[in-house]
């Protein structure tokens, strides 16, 4: 029974199957992106990011209707100039790079979804916010699985500098010249992988799978190395229950990945080995991390 419940809406379902595997591609790339988010203390900067794509793929929506490529390359081209444009705002500017962002993406959200309004159906609409991870087709599994691949190879290449920037960027400038370009990569790893969560769970939710998994992650271990396979791991299960629930208790999709990731932070947050439970109880409480 238990079983069946488990494993026959995989077997039986082909957009079951394809959900999961787009569900696994996004885990695989996004939450090692959220890790450094966090540990960069930028996780606020992911969302305004993933808010501000929303124009670019309401004005690729508009150019050719719900089309991969138009709504990828409008939301990857906006997300970048965004990103970049809150980075001179604050060079140039009193306010810092958060509070750039904070202003852009709103001014980004309210114009995606005027933009879309104009031509669209309130249908097209729940499509750009909320994505169709249950309607992925080839196109968007092969779209998800290049960025997924492009981000691990991406995050090897240069994990050192990704790790020395958040531990010590000062030092990092200081012994070359890579922080500015490590960074500048980093922010496109940002955003592509924002464009893929785009498609499978819409501009309102796409960066939940890539910060709530880093940050259960967080409150189990501290090596970098172990708290992206940690979070990996989380946005996996968090990823299966959510399907399973939408499936068997017929909620939507997205919402219920997203939610069940959040249940397993909380409990992260309360059981965790630096979680509320072990600053209560003292040492004894701690595993190794």
């Amino acid at each position: 029974m238990i079983a069946d419940w488990l494993f026959a809406p995989f077997v039986e379902f082909g957009f079951m199957r394809r959900a999961l595997v787009g569900c696994l591609a996004l885990s695989l790339g996004a939450t090692p992106v959220g890790v450094f988010l966090i540990l960069r203390r930028m996780s606020l900067a992911g969302d305004a990011i993933a808010h501000a794509i929303l124009p670019g793929a309401a004005i690729g929506y508009l150019v050719a209707g719900l089309s991969l490529p138009a709504m990828t390359a409008g939301g990857m081209l906006v997300g970048l100039a965004v990103a970049l444009i809150a980075g001179g705002i604050a060079r140039v500017t009193l306010l810092r790079e958060d509070a750039s962002l904070a202003t852009i993406y709103l001014i980004s959200l309210a114009s995606g979804v005027m933009i879309v309004s104009m031509r669209g159906s309130n249908v097209d609409l729940m499509h750009v916010l909320f994505g169709t991870v249950l309607a992925l087709d080839d196109a968007a599994l092969t779209l998800l699985a290049a960025i997924a691949s492009i981000t691990l190879v991406t995050v090897a290449l240069v994990y050192r500098p990704l790790v020395m920037e958040c531990c010590d960027p000062a030092f990092l400038k200081s012994v070359g010249r890579s922080s500015t370009p490590v960074h500048f990569m980093f922010l496109v790893l940002v955003v592509l992988n924002l464009v893929a969560g785009f498609h499978a769970l819409g501009t309102l939710m796409a960066v939940g799978i890539m910060i709530l998994p880093a940050a259960a992650a967080r409150l189990w271990v501290r090596d970098v190395s172990r708290l992206i396979l940690v979070a990996m791991l989380v946005a996996v299960l968090g990823s299966v229950i959510g399907l399973l629930m939408s499936f068997h208790a017929s909620l939507p999709a997205g919402p219920a990945i997203v939610l069940t990731l959040g249940a397993l932070y909380v409990v992260s947050l309360l059981v965790g080995t630096d979680g509320v439970l072990a600053r209560r109880l003292g040492p004894q409480w701690h595993w190794s991390s």
